[in-house]
């Protein structure tokens, strides 16, 4: 697509002064007559069976309204939605306030109703609940390995998805290799912290006799389908609005039990409710990622060429997950930007007594690029190379696409070794290394580290995603998306399209989304899918609009629609510059009565854009670490940062989804962690614990670009809001283990604490 004047200018977000002067509108700003507000009380074992709950005592504090327990609607609801289909719904799930059993610490097992959300949370504490404690299988390795019970009734064993993908030849080759190395591996338990801790306000609807619910979610039209089949009610008596989304990172990404169960007591109590979740409730109740143990194998020969993959991930799904697909996505990109001729790949997934671990920020993807990085580290250490020179042996090269890899995957475009090189010219790798080369020589007290990843990304998921523009008759813009942003500024970016297509101000263009009751049915915002298929919609959609606005030109300038061209924002006679009008006199006439008979009123276009396969963007990463010998204190000092997603719509969008993915994927590298002990018992699950990155733990981000476009979107996009998250992680372990390679040192899981550095310095 050619980049006209609004395309790939660095203009100011239209979301940021609603939300600068606080005229944003979250849920919890919401607040309707006769609201009540609603608790609930969480389970405080991972594992136990319901005896009994006396609630008399908080029934009759004032301001109570109702205590709602899971028996008292066990025939009102179907259960929560789990990955599996109906059979797993059956066997594997619970009610949104459950009944008879918990399976992990947070689990609901009460609501409160009352005036004010202080009388509801207080209420809690007057409740008695009588348990029966039960093994917990709480640990990923000995769920898998048979040494902890099967959580649900009528499970041989706790592993319940598999999947497999063998290259014929693959035994062969590493029978033959001239070298092979292998290595455990753990990405662990992270936690998804948006600012905006999940919370919903439900309310009956008089008109249809069904709800209207606000909810914090990344998919308003997912909540509403799966919230109508949970209720069983009509999909059209449902009504879900997202407002302001405080954050998402894929955690706000399911139909979750709190909305249902808001959704029911408001239908069954007949006035709204709203619950706002709290930060620790955020811990124990809202899904986690990553929490994969790999097995990682290659073959290689003494060029650093790699023959062959061996990778067995065993993923944890915790208690409920809502889809099992993070494991086999790793699969699917397990030979990164590789050309490894011959694979082996299998999934384990496994049911523990702990939090559902689903999609964040990145699902699956993180997770097989740091696997196959750390991998190319490894290689080069076993022969002594260089590991960019490891790197470029082994890439796909720009004339093989599309690629195909031996897992499944198809690779649009790539340009690999030449957004490497950008990378290490960028942060001027030679010198880094002299200087390095120069610390080791004289034993410096502070140990100098420099690493590199290259990633790619699947992104960009259907099946589909809609778009609606509308020309109103004084010639401004409305656009309606079924995508739902949670603040990547889609406002701003399909703004920017949309002013270039049509020739429509910018300033008068205002985009609508989040609520179903108004936008066409769409799919969501995950998986970095908003602009490349969500603006792809609304690139055909504003292509109907042109189309329909050249031929009123055509009959207003008294020409044939051939004649008549779209430039510089204006609709014209081909050679007559100064026979134009604009898009404003264009909508004019089409909502008059002035119109021939064939062309219809009105000037708008709808479009549901279907992608034909995935798109897969790519970067490089140069981290420099150093390290002090006597604590293990590892300083960022420099990070260098190429990514590759096409053309970029808005600059300065991309650059802040590039620094919140590096801030998210660096805190895995060295800091986050979710931990559970041998009871289930959530370790992490305040702010206290839980040990989020702060400003001044990062260095200055350098970033640049390459530009390869797809050929799978008009708009030649690939995503970004993932990206720097996948190739940050490994890019600083790496730096991290090149630092102590002098030490003897090969691997260390994350997070790469001081304390965890400092032992392994110790040690060896």
């Amino acid at each position: 697509m050619a980049l006209r004047s609004m395309v790939g200018a660095n203009i100011k977000r239209k979301e940021d002064p609603g939300l600068i002067n606080g005229a944003g509108k979250y849920v919890g700003d919401i607040k309707l007559p006769g609201m009540a507000h609603v608790a609930f009380l969480r389970s405080p074992y991972a594992h136990a069976d319901i005896l009994g709950i006396d609630r008399a005592a908080a029934e009759s504090r004032r301001g109570v309204h109702a205590v709602i327990t899971g028996a008292d609607l066990q025939d009102e609801w179907e259960t929560v939605p789990v990955a599996g289909g109906r059979k797993a719904r059956a066997n594997y799930s619970h009610y949104a306030i459950s009944a008879g059993r918990v399976r992990h610490v947070g689990e609901i097992v009460a609501a409160v109703i009352a005036e004010s959300a202080e009388v509801a949370a207080d209420a809690l504490d007057d409740i008695a609940v009588d348990y029966a404690e039960l093994p917990a299988a709480a640990d990923l390795l000995s769920a898998y390995a048979g040494a902890a019970p099967p959580i649900f009734a009528g499970l041989d064993s706790n592993i319940v998805d598999t999947g497999e993908k063998k290259s014929d030849d693959v035994d062969a080759v590493f029978e033959k290799a001239p070298h092979t190395l292998c290595q455990r591996m753990h990405s662990q338990r992270v936690a998804g912290v948006p600012m905006e801790v999940r919370a919903a306000l439900a309310a009956p609807d008089a008109v249809t006799g069904g709800l209207t619910l606000w909810t914090s979610t990344q998919i308003p039209h997912g909540v509403r389908s799966a919230l109508a089949e949970a209720l069983r009610l009509p999909e059209n008596t449902l009504r879900v609005i997202a407002p302001n989304v405080g954050g998402g990172f894929g955690v706000k990404n399911q139909l979750y039990p709190e909305e249902m169960a808001l959704a029911k007591l408001a239908q069954l109590h007949n006035k709204p409710m709203r619950w706002s979740g709290t930060r620790a409730e955020h811990f124990v109740s809202t899904t986690h990622g990553r929490s994969q143990i790999a097995d990682v194998e290659v073959a290689f020969d003494d060029a650093g060429r790699i023959l062959g993959l061996r990778l067995h991930v065993i993923g944890e799904l915790g208690a409920y997950p809502p889809f099992y697909d993070i494991a086999h996505l790793t699969g699917l990109m397990a030979t990164g930007n590789y050309d490894i001729p011959a694979v082996h790949f299998k999934a384990s997934n496994v049911f523990t007594n702990t939090v559902a671990v689903a999609a964040y920020r990145g699902a699956g993807r993180p997770e097989a690029i740091y696997y196959i990085e750390r991998a190319i580290d490894l290689i080069a250490g076993e022969l002594d190379m260089d590991p960019a020179d490891v790197r470029r042996r082994n890439y796909i090269q720009p004339d093989q696409f599309p690629y195909k890899t031996p897992t499944g995957s198809t690779y649009d475009t790539g340009e690999y070794e030449k957004n490497l090189d950008t990378a290490l010219r960028a942060a001027d790798y030679h010198t880094l290394r002299a200087e390095q080369a120069q610390r080791r020589a004289h034993d410096a007290d502070s140990l100098l580290g420099i690493g590199m990843a290259t990633y790619v990304e699947m992104c960009g998921f259907g099946p589909y995603e809609s778009g609606v523009v509308r020309v109103e008759p004084s010639g401004t813009v409305t656009v309606y998306t079924g995508t739902s942003p949670h603040g990547q500024g889609l406002q701003t970016t399909f703004a920017q399209v949309v002013a270039d297509e049509i020739g429509a101000d910018y300033d008068d263009i205002v985009v609508r989304h989040g609520d179903t009751g108004s936008q066409p049915v769409g799919v969501g915002t995950f998986g970095s899918r908003s602009l490349a298929v969500g603006g792809s919609a609304i690139v055909r959609a504003s292509k109907v609009v042109r189309e329909k606005a050249i031929k009123i030109a055509a009959h207003m300038l008294e020409a044939a629609p051939g004649d008549i061209e779209f430039a510089d924002g204006e609709y014209r006679v081909k050679g007559v510059p100064g026979s134009s009008l604009s898009l404003s006199q264009i909508a004019k006439r089409a909502y008059s009565e002035r119109l021939p008979d064939d062309i219809d009123t009105g000037l708008e276009g709808t479009d549901f854009f279907r992608p034909p396969d995935f798109i897969y963007p790519f970067g490089s990463h140069v981290a420099v670490v150093e390290i002090e010998r006597e604590t293990g204190i590892i300083s960022l000092r420099a990070y260098y940062s190429v990514d590759d997603c096409g053309p970029r719509i808005s600059p300065l969008l991309v650059a802040g989804q590039i620094h919140g993915g590096l801030a998210q994927g660096i805190g895995q590298a060295l800091l986050e962690q979710v931990i559970y002990d041998e009871q289930g018992q959530l370790l992490t699950g305040t702010m206290m614990d839980y040990t989020m990155p702060r400003a001044d733990d990062f260095p200055h981000f350098s970033l640049d670009q390459t530009v390869t476009e797809t050929t799978l979107n008009p708009l030649g996009a690939k995503g970004i809001g993932e990206a720097a998250t996948i190739g940050s992680t490994p890019a600083v372990v790496n730096a991290v283990m090149d630092a102590l390679r002098p030490l003897g040192l090969r691997h260390i899981d994350m997070p790469l604490t001081p304390r965890r550095i400092w032992e392994a310095m110790q040690s060896a």
